[in-house]
């Protein structure tokens, strides 16, 4: 089910009319049944793989705590880890394995008798894979008890604000508010609100009218060259960050209605000032998971200069694989490595203090261009079909020789809305810059929430576009 659709809407609303007409000790299993319904309206019998996952992690979760050997500890850890990543890879990874077993066997002569298979990437299966695999980890470190409870652990899994694109919860955050739901609170409905009005609007009124241009010119980028593909570039890394932060925006409203938080996901990112300060501001539920959970078992900054590197490539390559079977992907986490690699070894102690505060406003602006930047070039490989076609785009994006007025408008776009996607973007960061957190916390005032839902309402009626335009972030 889409956020974006009339269909989520009618569902929101009798969902959370009646979770607050039931009692409280009732409330998870009102959650849990639309949870179900909610993921089964995408392809139903792909409740299946949820169900046999939240069966193993769930009893895994208690013979880890309930054992006192440490190697039956591991084993059950072992086991609920082997269960989930191994059908995260077998049906988000077989096919891309295979193919390239396919070209290997070819360059030497051989035949590949590996037969491909015919199956489609369940919806969101990354996220619950590594929300499940958090809650067995963090049992075996002894951070978490087991929950005993079977249905609030499903819930827990299935919750459906953030069950197919985050934010990737903790045991620890989540379980506890399942169990004591907050009574209603008018504060906290209209900020919920007010933050789903707002993904909304980043979502229909700027992410899926930019999907018209950068589809255009990526879908076929050999038929382009210059100012066409810089557009559709600087357009995508837009209509990514609307359409994944616009997601989470809804997901954290949806769930702050009810009276439940969960953790930030975005934090201003594009006015970050370095690519590292970026990481801490993009995806900050799966940046900190491979922080927690593989940086820091691999040693972290607690090793040699060079195993750091080792430890930081190692969580780049594989977060760029854990976004899709793709060496486009594989190619913008090693990117993104480079970045920070050179961050780290030529400018980390680096420090620029002008006297004159309007320079150093200068140069804080000059930082945040550079970054945006850097960061829209490795949105190349990650929206681009494949490597050819982003190569072609890095060889081809300054190609300025054929420049016209028919080169940046088109059938189905045109002028008019290349202006509208540009004005609502500058309204959108000028929004996020002057407001800062205050849409992310919930506020008394009201008066001033009243007039800017009613303001993005307005925009998302008059210019929002409405053509079911799944969430990009879904595919993962």
């Amino acid at each position: 089910m889409l956020f974006n659709s009339l269909h989520f809407l009618v569902f929101f609303i009798v969902i959370t009319v009646f979770f607050f007409l039931f009692k409280k000790q009732y409330r998870w299993s009102l959650l849990l049944l639309a949870s179900c319904y909610f993921y089964m309206v995408f392809v139903p019998y792909y409740i299946l793989i949820l169900a046999f996952t939240i069966i193993i992690d769930y009893f895994a979760g208690i013979l880890i705590e309930s054992s006192s050997d440490k190697s039956k500890r591991k084993f059950w850890l072992v086991t609920s880890i082997v269960a989930n990543v191994g059908i995260l890879c077998f049906f988000k990874y077989y096919n891309f394995f295979n193919e390239n077993i396919d070209a290997a066997c070819h360059a030497l002569g051989l035949n590949n008798s590996i037969p491909y298979l015919k199956i489609a990437l369940p919806i969101g299966l990354s996220f619950h894979t590594f929300q499940a695999m958090s809650y067995t980890i963090e049992i075996y470190r002894g951070k978490f008890k087991a929950e005993r409870h079977f249905g609030i652990y499903a819930l827990y899994v299935m919750f459906y604000p953030q069950l197919v694109a985050g934010p990737i919860e903790r045991p620890q955050n989540v379980l506890p508010q399942f169990h004591k739901f907050a009574d209603f609170d008018a504060n906290r409905v209209i900020s919920g609100l007010r933050l789903m009005v707002w993904g909304l609007f980043k979502k229909v009124v700027i992410a899926d009218r930019m999907t018209q241009l950068v589809d255009h010119f990526y879908d076929k980028p050999e038929q382009h060259h210059g100012i066409g593909l810089l557009m559709a570039t600087y357009f995508f890394t837009i209509q990514i960050y609307c359409d994944f932060s616009g997601y989470t925006d809804m997901a954290i409203g949806a769930a702050r209605v009810m009276g439940v938080d969960l953790m930030e996901n975005f934090r201003r990112p594009y006015f970050s000032k370095s690519i590292q300060e970026f990481w801490t501001r993009w995806h900050i539920s799966l940046s900190t998971w491979f922080r927690d959970y593989l940086y820091i078992p691999l040693g972290g900054s607690r090793v040699s200069a060079f195993r750091i590197y080792m430890n930081v490539a190692i969580v780049f390559l594989i977060s760029g694989f854990w976004h899709g079977a793709n060496w486009t992907f594989v190619i913008w986490g090693a990117i993104h490595f480079i970045y920070v690699f050179i961050q780290m070894k030529f400018f980390s102690k680096l420090t620029l203090d002008m006297k004159n505060p309007f320079m150093n406003k200068m140069l804080s602006f000059f930082k945040i261009v550079f970054v945006f930047n850097l960061v829209a070039v490795a949105w190349i490989f990650f929206r681009a079909k494949n490597v050819s076609d982003a190569f072609y785009i890095l060889q081809h994006i300054f190609d300025f020789t054929h420049v016209s007025l028919s080169s940046i408008t088109f059938y189905r776009f045109g002028l008019y809305s290349l202006i509208l996607s540009v004005l609502f973007t500058i309204f959108m960061f000028f929004v996020e810059y002057k407001t800062e957190t205050d849409l992310s916390n919930v506020s008394k005032n009201y008066r001033k929430d009243v007039l800017f839902v009613s303001l993005c309402l307005f925009l998302i009626i008059n210019f929002g576009v409405f053509d079911g335009t799944s969430f990009i972030y879904f595919q993962f």
